[in-house]
C-alpha cells in the first residue's frame, strides 16, 4: 500500500488543463446528424427532423447543451 500523497506521485509533467482551454464544440458547423449522435439517438429521418428543429430554435448552442 502506498503512503504517497496525490500530488507526490505525480511527474513534473503531470498537471490539469485549464479550463479555459477545454472546449467541446467542434471548429465547423454543426450538422443535424451531428446533434443527433451527440444526443446518443439513431439517424432516422425522425431524429433528424428533430435535430433540425432543436438547431433551429437554439443556433449553434444546441449542442453544447448536450456535451459536458
Amino acid at each position: 500500500m502506498s503512503t504517497t500523497t496525490p500530488d507526490e506521485s505525480r511527474s513534473a509533467d503531470d498537471h490539469c488543463t485549464p479550463d479555459a482551454l477545454l472546449h467541446s464544440a467542434p471548429s465547423r458547423d454543426i450538422t443535424a446528424e451531428d446533434l443527433v449522435l451527440a444526443a446518443g439517438r439513431d439517424v432516422t429521418p425522425k431524429n433528424l427532423d428533430w435535430a433540425r428543429r432543436k438547431m433551429e430554435k437554439e443556433g449553434p448552442t444546441a449542442i453544447e447543451r448536450l456535451l459536458p
